[in-house]
């Protein structure tokens, strides 16, 4: 019965060391096969750590913990240096927004009406394409929303010339903040960072 009870044991080492042989063997060809380990010519990879690490991630190879927790990948001012953002929302502040999104790009305003025609409505959207100011850099567009006696309501884009007016507006109003900021207090003192005495 010992004898027995050894053989079992024996046999059970035996298959537990197989299993372990094949485990390593399976993960070194997943690992091969999946295209994580690939042979490399060391003439092209940098020598310099930090070189390596900006390569990498430049192909997109890698991250850097402090970058965990950042949304997106753009390169986005804070909204209030934007002078483009900063007219547009000054110039719509006469009607709800119902999306206002900075880091998408987008102000979209609730449907708003005249107090002369209670069954026309008009939503404005304003795209903005770049943070510099260009006429090319912002898209505005005009829907209109005609309800009848019923409620029942047709929504269209419409050309007409408001657009434009909205755009040359707003481009008129960042012009108009951008040269406001520019100007240099002369009492400022760059080599200290504050004011003259």
């Amino acid at each position: 019965m010992l004898i027995s009870f050894n053989q079992n044991i024996n046999k059970l080492m035996l298959i537990s060391s197989i299993i372990k042989k094949i485990t390593v063997l399976l993960v070194f060809l997943l690992l091969t096969s999946c295209g994580i380990y690939e042979k490399t010519d060391s003439r092209k990879i940098p020598v310099n750590v930090d070189e390596r690490v900006k390569k990498n991630i430049q192909e997109g190879r890698g991250f850097r913990l402090k970058d965990i927790g950042k949304g997106g990948s753009g390169n986005f001012e804070f909204a209030s240096s934007n002078e483009m953002w900063r007219a547009s929302l000054s110039l719509l502040d006469f009607t709800p927004f119902s999306n206002v999104d900075y880091s998408g790009g987008i102000i979209i305003t609730d449907w708003f009406s005249d107090e002369n025609n209670k069954n026309e409505y008009l939503k404005i959207t304003v795209r903005f394409l770049s943070n510099e100011i260009r006429v090319d850099g912002i898209n505005v567009i005009v829907h209109k929303k005609t309800c009848n006696e019923i409620n029942i309501c047709d929504v269209n884009k419409i050309k007409s010339t408001l657009s434009q007016e909205i755009k040359l507006a707003i481009l008129k109003e960042a012009a108009i903040l951008k040269e406001n900021e520019l100007v240099i207090d002369e009492d400022y003192n760059p080599k200290i960072g504050s004011l003259k005495d």
